[in-house]
């Protein structure tokens, strides 16, 4: 059961790190409905982190399957990378945000 936690929750990271990654890309392009539609992807799952104790539910899930406590041990990620996720992916998305912006006042 582990590994398919490990697996959903791999491929919801995937996914929601498209997403900040498209959100740049696609304000680049000047098509801010989709931008508009990304953020608000993007903010329900800060709202659900937000209520979960910052932490993803599927981590909760996972923690019933193992004693192991590393940042990684929910998701197939370096523990590098599992450590510093929101740190990474949050400036990542701050700074979509920002470009979109400047592009939509740009206009």
């Amino acid at each position: 059961m582990l590994r398919a936690i490990k697996l959903l929750h791999t491929a919801v990271w995937a996914m929601l790190v498209a997403v900040i990654i498209a959100i740049p890309v696609l304000a680049w392009q000047n098509r801010f409905v989709w931008v508009a539609i990304l953020t608000a992807v993007m903010l329900v799952e800060v709202a659900v982190l937000a209520v979960n104790g910052m932490r993803c539910p599927l981590t909760d899930l996972a923690a019933r399957f193992t004693d192991d406590r590393r940042a990684n041990f929910d998701i197939y990620l370096p523990l590098w990378l599992a450590a510093n996720n929101k740190r990474i992916f949050g400036s990542v998305f701050v700074a979509g945000l920002v470009v979109a912006a400047v592009r939509w006042l740009g206009r």
